[in-house]
């Protein structure tokens, strides 16, 4: 370890490196071609141009090295944090060919360094074999052998499940459609009547959850996109005169049509006897203005409290100074009560000009929400480029998204900053957290308490051992059957699954394409 870093960058010791893209103004979007998700943000460019002057020549650009060994070597990675090896950059390594690069690199360019670094050398690892079927795949995790059974196969895109208390489950399609698995067979037809919903991107059929008194009001909530009410969709343009084509040449395509505006819905309502949704009431519908043609960061994570609160989430949608706004519902955590009112004791009632139902603020794309055995609310988020959170959300907080960040965002240049609250854990190269749930079951003793996280990239379910508010160890328990949405325990006490056939790079489908999956369980084998 020593040894690698005594000769890092070595032979650039004091040659100034280009410099980054510049930053954009204050919310203003990262280029084209960064993706959602964790995947994007725009700088990977910058940061391969700074490797390429600053390491590259003694170090190599992959897992052989060069004159010095490689930065990509996992030994080193793993046993450093970011903190560490910035220092190392930054101050050098007393008695080593190190030189300190303080003079020549600014705090941003070293964390971009780190993060490029990590982000390639986790490309270059072999990847796990994506396995289509995993029932009865038998998985020796660190703590506890189980076996995978496949309980319903045949789902299309599955967003968000949650139990009804006579062991039903209910799971939705992200193309609109909500699902019951009843006694273990899903049913062939979906609940009739549910709400029109816009599929696109990210957009379509999201989170559902139960009211904890269900079974006296028969309350089940819904989230989902739709587009803004009243929308007219343009005429298309006429189609131009059709030129012959060059020899040799290939046609591209036109691309598909503009997206409307649109934007997440909360809603509840009840299913009948005959499978149909009826009695819907409205939670929260956003004013028009803000139904935006972004088809990203939708977040949307239900969760209700010991007394009956609602929690949702909401992303922003793509523009991150909508993070820091309070008059606006984007990048925040919101608490109502069951019907949507507002309760009096939330932390920006009595604000001026705040949304009274925002109860934390300064999220990017958060898609987990979980309570701790203590009673703590623990949230998952989506980073840029790198730097997805793993938080603990308390009242009126601000979580620090549009000014800081742990990833690589244009117009981010710091990671911390005063009355910001810094994240629990966090991830470069992303993982693309998901669904969280915490295990409070006997099923898996060796497992009790522990936070799980459903990450769509890698394929992984991971878990993390909690002390407090520190996460003191962590394992994908596995990473080879899809792209894992959401997580639950089970009436049976099992961990019940949503995974999804993968996309992005190397499938030839887009990170947002729609896609076959299943809800599996995990049996315990010991």
């Amino acid at each position: 370890m020593v040894v690698l870093l005594g000769v890092l960058c070595v032979a650039q010791a004091g040659q100034q490196p280009p410099p980054a893209d510049p930053a954009p103004a204050a919310g203003q979007q990262p280029p084209a071609g960064g993706r959602a998700g964790g995947q994007g943000g725009g700088r990977g460019n910058a940061a391969a141009t700074l490797f390429t002057a600053t390491c590259a020549p003694c170090h190599g650009t992959d897992l052989a090295g060069g004159r010095a060994p490689t930065l990509f070597s996992e030994r080193l990675l793993t046993s450093n944090d970011d903190e560490t090896l910035a220092a190392k950059i930054r101050d050098g390594v007393p008695n080593t060919a190190m030189q300190p690069f303080k003079a020549t690199l600014d705090d941003q360019q070293i964390w971009q360094l780190i993060a490029y670094i990590r982000t390639t050398a986790a490309n270059l690892k072999d990847k796990p074999v994506f396995v289509p079927d995993p029932n009865n795949q038998t998985i020796k995790s660190e703590k506890q052998t189980f076996r995978i059974e496949v309980v319903a196969p045949g789902l299309e895109t599955p967003w968000g499940l949650a139990f009804l208390p006579d062991g039903r489950l209910l799971v939705t399609e992200r193309s609109g459609r909500l699902r019951i698995i009843e006694k273990g067979k899903l049913l062939p037809e979906a609940v009739q009547g549910t709400p029109k919903v816009w599929e696109r991107q990210d957009a379509g059929m999201l989170d559902v959850a139960i009211h904890p008194q269900y079974a006296r009001n028969g309350w089940i909530y819904l989230a989902y996109t739709e587009v803004v009410p009243g929308y007219v969709a343009p005429p298309p343009p006429p189609a131009p005169a059709p030129e012959p084509p060059a020899a040799g040449a290939r046609g591209r395509g036109r691309g598909g049509p503009p997206s409307p505006p649109s934007m997440t819905v909360f809603v509840r309502g009840k299913i009948d006897k005959t499978n149909r949704w009826v009695e819907e009431q409205v939670i929260y519908r956003a004013p028009s203005d803000l139904y935006t043609p972004s088809g990203s960061h939708y977040g949307t994570r239900f969760l209700f409290d010991r007394s009956g609160h609602l929690f949702y989430s909401l992303g922003e949608r793509g523009e991150m100074t909508n993070a820091q706004d309070l008059s606006k519902p984007l990048g925040k955590i919101h608490r109502v009560n069951d019907d949507g009112s507002i309760p009096k004791d939330n932390p920006f009632v009595n604000t001026p000009n705040a949304l009274p139902s925002i109860w934390s603020y300064g999220h990017r794309n958060p898609q987990g929400l979980a309570w701790d055995p203590a009673g703590l609310m623990w949230e998952s988020e989506h980073g840029p480029t790198g730097g997805d959170e793993i938080n603990v959300v308390e009242k009126g907080k601000n979580y620090g998204w549009g000014v800081i960040s742990m990833g690589m965002q244009n117009g981010i240049t710091e990671r911390s900053r005063e009355g910001m609250e810094q994240p629990i854990a966090y991830y470069t190269p992303t993982i693309a957290p998901s669904g969280i749930a915490f295990y409070t079951g006997s099923k898996y003793p060796a497992w009790k308490n522990n936070l799980f996280v459903a990450a769509l990239a890698g394929q992984q379910l991971r878990r993390l051992e909690i002390n407090g508010r520190k996460v003191v160890h962590q394992e994908a328990v596995f990473q080879q059957f899809g792209r894992v949405r959401a997580v639950t325990t089970g009436p049976d006490g099992l961990l019940y699954v949503l995974l999804q056939n993968p996309t992005g790079s190397g499938t030839g489908l887009g990170l947002s394409a729609s896609t076959p999956g299943m809800v599996i369980r995990l049996v315990p084998e010991n």
